[in-house]
């Protein structure tokens, strides 16, 4: 009988030994290994091409200063980043995200993730991520603005509509797009779809700030479905109160859901009404005040407010992540277990420990991946390629459509690949049915 987890353990001494340090690639590695290894025994071509050795090794990682001068006139200096993982489908793809916490561990693990989310949605493109560990909270726009220009300085030299092309993430959003994209636009003297998530006024698509959020909720419904339930009446608990959760929010309000938390760097609310109508608007107003701080709302609508908590401890029927990753640990997965929830879908990036997700499955409550449940934004990300490569703009209505299918044909791929008698293991799932396509391409194009 083969030994799967000395194969895995194996072959994680050779990653870790390459990688030391970086915490946040080895897991995301060891995650997708522990499900492709027995897959990988059963399939001697993928072995003997040795492609799950050359898909960690990402095909180039650049590293770049970034010199900038804030308003009073003195100078910073941040690093920048940009990790081009795989290429065997399409051009890089994969948003910037900019937050004092990025490094390069950080930087691989979510190029990797990217590569496996790229490959779901069916779409042709790479993987991808970049990034700086500038702050952009409490910076004026003309601050953000210098940050951004030389930024691109630097990473426009990697990047191009056929090449790799970047999007928004954790602290980049249209403001910074624009400001990158006018700096390309002068550097290149030409006008291109090399980023996403741009304005709708020059060639952005409808609904991707949305994109992420709605994705996971049309993911969260089809696994409801393969359970006989639907959404409607469901009490969801959420952390963060950002882009992505503005989506599920907006999402499950539609569905006739209730969205019952948001969180936080200072804690969580939890509001029993539900999160609907003026309430979602105020997310954005809490956004766009620099001051990260959910209290805001607890103030303004007069609900509880527990400080520096996480809000899994309230009950709910379904619990969606969307701040950050490694927001929900063992401890944190044992009061989910507890509380009864039916499903539990990522909706941040890797937001759940490993140890968390494997008692969160061992208690037979469907786990939903990031990478197949999130993939909604790097979708309408591909379909934004698409208008700006055919010259056209679709309707909210033609994206969300298209959206939605696209989501229903991950789930179905993770239905496919992730079976085990009449349960689904979404993980291995998401990662043998985002592997295949991509390491197909690879060993078609030969050993490059």
């Amino acid at each position: 009988m083969t030994d799967y987890k000395k194969i895995v353990d194996d072959f994680m001494v050779d990653v870790i030994a390459k990688n030391p340090g970086e915490n946040e690639f080895h897991q995301a590695v060891r995650e997708i290994t522990e499900s492709l290894v027995p897959f990988i025994e059963e399939h001697p071509k993928y072995k003997e091409a040795k492609i799950l050795e050359r898909m960690v090794e990402p095909e180039r990682v650049i590293i770049f200063r970034v010199p900038w001068q804030d308003d009073k006139g003195e100078i910073h200096v941040n690093r920048g980043y940009r990790v081009q993982m795989n290429s065997a489908i399409g051009p890089y793809k994969g948003g910037i995200r900019f937050h004092p916490s990025v490094n390069l561990s950080i930087m691989k693990f979510l190029a990797f993730e990217q590569v496996f989310k790229n490959s779901l949605t069916t779409l042709p493109m790479g993987g991808g991520k970049g990034g700086s560990d500038f702050d952009p909270r409490g910076r004026s726009d003309a601050e953000v603005m210098r940050f951004c220009q030389s930024f691109m300085n630097e990473l426009y030299r990697y990047i191009g509509p056929d090449t790799d092309v970047p999007a928004g993430d954790i602290g980049v959003g249209a403001r910074e797009i624009g400001y990158f994209f006018g700096q390309y636009k002068r550097l290149k003297n030409e006008f291109t779809g090399v980023l996403t998530g741009k304005g709708i006024q020059y060639g952005g698509s409808v609904i991707r700030p949305e994109a992420t959020g709605f994705g996971v909720v049309y993911f969260t419904q089809e696994i409801l479905k393969t359970m006989g339930m639907d959404i409607k009446g469901k009490k969801v608990a959420i952390s963060g109160f950002g882009n992505v959760a503005w989506g599920v929010v907006r999402k499950v309000d539609e569905l006739g859901g209730k969205v019952i938390t948001l969180s936080g760097p200072d804690g969580y609310i939890y509001d029993p009404d539900g999160v609907s109508g003026e309430k979602i608007d105020f997310m954005l107003e809490m956004r766009r005040s620099g001051r990260d701080k959910v209290q805001d709302y607890a103030d303004k609508f007069n609900v509880e407010f527990y400080p520096g908590k996480r809000p899994w401890s309230v009950p709910c029927d379904i619990a969606i992540p969307c701040a950050t990753q490694n927001e929900v640990d063992l401890e944190d997965a044992k009061q989910i277990v507890k509380n009864g929830v039916k499903c539990y879908v990522e909706a941040a990036n890797m937001p759940t420990t490993l140890e968390a997700m494997k008692y969160i499955q061992e208690n037979n409550i469907p786990f939903g991946p990031a990478k197949a449940a999130n993939a909604g934004g790097v979708a309408v990300s591909g379909l934004e390629m698409t208008q700006n490569a055919m010259h056209l703009s679709w309707t909210p209505e033609e994206v969300d459509k298209k959206l939605h299918e696209i989501m229903i044909n991950i789930h179905n791929t993770c239905l496919k690949y992730g079976k085990e008698g009449d349960k689904v293991n979404y993980v291995k799932g998401a990662n043998i049915g985002g592997f295949v396509k991509v390491a197909d391409a690879m060993i078609a194009q030969g050993i490059v």
